[in-house]
């Protein structure tokens, strides 16, 4: 099994970012994954918000 030598970076997303990332996906007729995209985060991150 090869040995990382580097971990990976992690990311961490203030609450006032998580906040309004949720309240955008909840905006009728705008989809989870364009907020996503639009927001450069991975949309199962935004489910779990």
């Amino acid at each position: 099994m090869p040995k990382y030598n580097k971990p990976r970076k992690t990311w961490q997303y203030s609450n006032e970012f998580k906040v309004k990332a949720v309240m955008l996906s909840l905006i009728e007729g705008i989809q989870v994954k364009e907020v996503a995209k639009t927001l450069d985060i991975h949309p199962f991150m935004l489910s779990r918000w």
